[in-house]
């Protein structure tokens, strides 16, 4: 028995010997050979189109070996002292800085360069906590602890990274190789465990189109313990997954069972059922024949007796034949299956984790496999639906069925099963991690069937993969606060924002969620709160006032504190333009006969502050607006008017383009060109208007958005462009109104 797993084990560790030397994950040519897929057959090009239909796949979902009973080691066990003289650099440059990869890859390749356990074993703990999908780390750190007699250990860590990357081949056959090592077969219980481990594999990763090594491993060490059957019937099951060797598989079973009596390879109700079968075809071609013979005999002489019950060596060779003719139908299916993905596997190039960003080429052609994927679990769903609601196709089926090795009801159940396309978004996940774009996309493919299924897979992508990508934490409490658990948003925002502080976005996120669950008083208290930390930054303090005074008088309807936090946030920064425009919005919202006070001081308080010409200039057309709107003393308009046209003259521009609202931003542009429009437009409005007072449309122009940039609009509130029609300027007269002419232009 220790020769056979010596053998078994020599020839599992060539299945995966491409691994070594993998730990740095860099882009070798043993890992490509191992992981793209090869040129497709030249048989696979002739195929028919005819022969393609969905193959049958193992019904079990993904899951992987329980971790409840392991843990990881703790780094204060089994210490050797000091620890090495440039550890406590390494460890510090790659926990100051943890996206650096290299700085990580540093400290790991020190540790094992110095063969400190203590050492090894503090990096690569942090280490894979925060690359988990580096399966190569995961066998090196097993291999450290079994090195060191630690076989338990050892077991716990491949258990582990198996958790994190269940469909890693490699480390499932490192795993089974490790327990093959261990384990003492010598005892009963010890082939059910590997047995076990390998259905936990196949489970996993058998849906992998790379998944053959780990399909042949099974078979063969079923063979090795002399379970025929159970390697007949792991054959059975690989001949139905599309993989990149699925005709070697076949060609494998073909050799099996040629090599062996059909009895000892099929399942007892398979055997019996072809034996009868091929016996009553055998009765009927003897029957046949011995009337011939007898016409031939000679009188007197009689047929030659042949035993009851005697299985011929003909016999088993029909059984064979039957055998082989069930299978070729599922081979051609699966045949099928390969060729409608290869083309799609083959534009894959980097199946395996990295951080190395992926071209365009290659996240399009991920997407691409994700699309037609669903699209075919869609349209075999919907042919399902089809067939069953016709009753001649169903009868069509029914006479096939006694002709099927498996259960049909049972292979249409698991055909238009999901779990393809969640082993393709699993796989992508994997070359894709980095990416938040294939997170979200799965998430929202589960929502509609699991949400907790899709709850799993925000908390995997935010707290391991992508802590500091923001977007997707924000999709994550979104999808908390739609599903009702606003808890749960709240913690998973508040995390955002403790690991990326400072993020006005992430603030305005927490604000928003504790308005819309109607706590409008915590919505204001985090405002308010950001307010007070980010003085030292006036920027963001006026970005933070304006939300805050937004909040206070739209929904707290208090104009008194929202005109304070403004006016606070003025003191620090005299010179946002924003937050003048707002202030100056605050009071014209208001009652026109109470606030008219107000409003002028807001205009004057921002010609005295350091802002731009023409932004000084559309804070005093738009108290001249007001004054003109809502001024109950003609005195009172033209002394405003009459300021307006100074500040003109002071500031270099003229009545003229004050008047009709114009940008004062294209007075750089050629002289020529600029009196060329206005002459333009001067003949345009006379060829238009007529003498007599024109007709004025009654409207009104759209309200100003508190907040907008100044400089955007071309004026206040987009008041300058309406003002600046023709049938408005100068109240419809020919001549524009000139303050010499008197407040009414003469009629």
């Amino acid at each position: 028995m220790n020769d056979v797993i010596d053998t078994f084990s020599i020839m599992a560790a060539e299945g995966c010997g491409e691994m070594s030397g993998n730990g740095e994950l860099e882009e070798s040519s043993d890992m490509e050979a191992s992981e793209v897929p090869a040129s497709p057959p030249t048989e696979l090009a002739e195929m028919s189109e005819e022969n393609g239909s969905l193959a049958v796949v193992p019904e079990a979902p993904v899951v992987g070996p329980d971790p409840a009973t392991f843990s990881m080691p703790p780094a204060s066990e089994d210490e050797e002292g000091e620890l090495p003289a440039d550890f406590e650099r390494l460890w510090n440059s790659a926990h100051d800085n943890p996206q650096d990869f290299t700085s990580w890859t540093d400290l790991l390749q020190y540790c094992e360069q110095e063969s400190h356990m203590t050492a090894s074993r503090r990096a690569l703990e942090a280490f894979l906590t925060r690359y988990p999908l580096c399966y190569g780390y995961w066998k090196k750190f097993t291999d450290l602890e079994r090195r060191a007699g630690y076989n338990n250990k050892a077991e716990e860590v491949c258990v582990q990274g198996l958790q994190a990357i269940p469909l890693s081949v490699d480390l499932w056959i490192h795993y089974i190789n490790l327990l093959l090592g261990t384990l003492d077969m010598n005892l009963p219980e010890s082939p059910t465990r590997i047995r076990s481990v390998f259905e936990d594999a196949v489970v996993a990763a058998g849906l992998d189109f790379h998944s053959d090594r780990l399909w042949d491993l099974y078979v063969e060490w079923e063979k090795e313990q002399g379970n025929m059957k159970n390697a007949s019937a792991v054959l059975d099951r690989v001949l139905k997954v599309p993989t990149q060797l699925y005709n070697t598989h076949y060609e494998k079973f073909k050799d099996h069972l040629n090599s062996h009596e059909p009895k000892e390879v099929l399942s007892p109700e398979e055997y019996e059922e072809l034996r009868t079968l091929c016996r009553q075809s055998q009765k009927a071609e003897r029957a046949e024949l011995a009337q011939e013979e007898e016409a031939e005999r000679p009188p007197g002489e009689e047929e030659p007796a042949t035993p009851e019950g005697t299985d011929t060596e003909e016999l088993m060779q029909k059984i064979r034949e039957q055998v082989l003719v069930r299978r070729d139908k599922v081979y051609q299916d699966n045949e099928g299956e390969v060729r409608k993905r290869w083309h799609f596997e083959d534009a894959i190039k980097r199946p395996y984790f990295h951080v190395k960003p992926l071209d365009r080429l290659q996240l399009r052609a991920w997407h691409s496999y994700l699309d037609w994927e669903i699209a075919q679990l869609h349209k075999d769903t919907k042919d399902s639906q089809d067939s069953q609601q016709d009753p001649n196709q169903e009868a069509i089926e029914g006479s096939e069925v006694a002709a099927q090795p498996q259960d049909q009801s049972e292979d249409a159940a698991v055909a238009h099963d999901d779990r393809r396309v969640r082993i393709l978004f699993e796989r992508c996940l994997i070359a894709c991690a980095l990416y938040e774009e294939f997170w979200i996309r799965y998430a929202q493919y589960l929502e509609s069937q699991s949400v907790d299924e899709a709850r799993a897979v925000f908390k995997r992508a935010c707290e391991i993969h992508l802590a500091y990508k923001p977007n997707i934490h924000m999709q994550w409490a979104t999808f908390e606060e739609r599903h009702g658990d606003l808890t749960e948003a709240r913690r998973v925002l508040q995390a955002l924002e403790k690991t990326l502080p400072g993020l006005a976005v992430v603030r305005l996120r927490r604000a928003a969620l504790e308005r819309r669950a109607g706590q409008l008083d915590q919505s204001e208290a985090l405002l308010q709160e950001a307010v007070a930390e980010s003085k030292e930054k006036p920027t963001l303090h006026a970005f933070y006032s304006i939300k805050l005074a937004r909040l206070l008088l739209k929904l707290g309807r208090d104009p008194s504190r929202a005109r304070r936090v403004l006016q606070e946030a003025l003191e620090i920064s005299p010179d946002n333009d924003k937050l003048h425009l707002n202030l100056l919005e605050l009071e014209v919202s208001g009652d026109p006969w109470a606030s008219a006070e107000a409003v002028q001081e807001c205009v004057t308080r921002a010609l005295a502050a350091p802002l731009a010409p023409h932004t000084k200039i559309l804070f005093s057309q738009r108290g001249l607006q007001f004054a003109e709107d809502y001024s109950n003393s003609i005195q009172s308009v033209l002394s405003v008017y009459e300021e307006h046209q100074k500040l003109l003259k002071e500031l270099g521009g003229t009545k003229r383009e004050a008047e009709n609202g114009d940008d004062l931003s294209f007075r750089d542009e050629d002289p020529e060109k600029m009196s060329k429009s206005e002459d333009g437009s001067a003949v345009a409005v006379s060829a238009s208007v007529p003498p007599t007072m024109p007709h004025v449309p009654i409207t009104t122009p759209p309200p100003p958005v508190m907040g907008a940039d100044a400089n955007a609009q071309a004026g206040y509130g987009g008041y300058s462009n309406w003002y600046q029609q023709p049938q408005y300027a100068g109240y419809g007269y020919q001549n524009t109104w000139n303050y010499n002419q008197g407040y009414y232009p003469p009629s």
